[in-house]
């Protein structure tokens, strides 16, 4: 047991008083707040139907099959029209000539 004098010492102690509770409060809530977003995603998570995922695995796009896809298409006849800006009609303005998208339209 420590003498009487020591303990006082420790109650006086401002890292004691106030640093023990803090680092205990911050350590603390990081485990809790773990535990607690844990349930979240866990809860979030839905099952799908056997069948369902079956289809999905069937259908799987990769990336490779998409690259195929692409190397076949012809790009001479590709034409780049912009987007219309927030003040243009977007009805009005795709497929025009750029010297008609020049002006500002209100």
């Amino acid at each position: 047991m420590l003498p009487p004098s020591v303990m006082q010492a420790l109650r006086k102690s401002k890292t004691l008083q106030y640093g023990l509770p803090m680092l205990l409060l911050v350590i603390g809530g990081s485990f809790g707040l773990r535990e607690f977003s844990q349930i979240r995603y866990e809860a979030v998570r839905v099952q799908l139907d056997p069948e369902l995922e079956k289809r999905l695995k069937m259908n799987k796009v990769t990336l490779e099959s998409e690259y195929e896809k692409m190397k076949e298409c012809t790009f001479e006849d590709w034409k780049n029209i912009r987007g219309p800006r927030p003040w243009e009609d977007p009805n009005l303005l795709q497929g025009r000539n750029p010297e008609i998208l020049k002006t500002k339209t209100t």
